[in-house]
């Protein structure tokens, strides 16, 4: 096995380069919670100073296994619509995170929609944004990184089901982890009002209706892809409930009430 690693893309932009400043920021996103398993989650991936609070809050609150599965939008258009990595570690400033090479090849296998590529990773901040917290939260899991460029339904579903059976199969636990904002670019206002018909279908579980009302509403939520398959896997491996965890706009910190960007942290038993 080649030791491919992804060096960090959005260190010194999105969240701090240096490894105390950072460890110290998601240490002051996070709060005593009682910990409890979860089967997926929601979290936004902004730059810390805006979307850190809403990650922190869900991270805080989680029970996180040895491996999760991050589900990212592809923002950068580069690489396959669906490109997973199966070998290798990603590196932040907090140190290197080891993909979990037998549940990605489980993955590919179970639905070869699924494409070995680090091109779609290479530059894309969705799910690099997530890691730190993981590594702070669970030191020494592992994960598989996803990255989702296409909005077929019927893809995203098949990706829900294959991700579902591989995990009901695997003999340990794995956490999957949807990386997505909300509304970009609006007034205030009008993103709370379409973010909020989001997250109802989100939080009934209903991955065909998120994908409808994201579609007929004109919701520019980056990540409906990664939320899709996580509702779908989730259905299918017992979800039962849905919780709003923290809910923000980027108005709460930049003041800017004019262009905002919605950010939801939901957890999924």
């Amino acid at each position: 096995m080649s030791a491919t690693v992804r060096e960090p893309a959005v260190a010194g932009r999105f969240y701090p380069a240096n490894p105390e400043r950072l460890r110290a920021d998601i240490d002051s996103y996070l709060s005593p919670s009682e910990k409890t398993p979860v089967i997926a989650c929601m979290v936004p991936h902004a730059g810390y100073m805006y979307s850190g609070q809403v990650a922190g809050a869900v991270f805080s609150r989680l029970e996180i296994p040895a491996s999760c599965v991050v589900l990212g939008p592809n923002h950068t258009g580069r690489g396959h619509p669906l490109a997973i990595m199966d070998e290798g570690a990603w590196r932040t400033p907090l140190g290197e995170i080891p993909i979990d090479c037998k549940l990605a090849e489980d993955l590919i296998q179970e639905f070869p929609g699924l494409s070995e590529d680090s091109a779609a990773h290479r530059s894309e901040h969705s799910i690099e944004v997530e890691i730190p917290f993981l590594q702070v939260c669970r030191p020494g899991v592992k994960f598989v990184p996803i990255s989702i460029g296409t909005g077929q339904l019927i893809l995203l579903e098949q990706l829900g089901q294959a991700l579902a059976e591989v995990l009901k199969k695997s003999k340990e636990p794995a956490l999957i982890v949807a990386s997505s904002d909300m509304n970009h670019y609006e007034d205030d206002a009008t993103t709370r009002v379409k973010d909020r018909k989001a997250i109802e279908k989100i939080l009934a579980l209903d991955a065909p209706g998120l994908y409808q009302t994201v579609m007929n509403e004109s919701i520019s939520m980056c990540g409906f892809g990664p939320a899709v398959i996580m509702l779908t896997a989730a259905r299918l491996l017992g979800a039962q409930t849905a919780e709003l965890v923290q809910y923000a706009t980027s108005a709460d910190v930049s003041g800017d009430h004019e262009v905002t960007v919605g950010y939801a942290g939901i957890i999924i038993r």
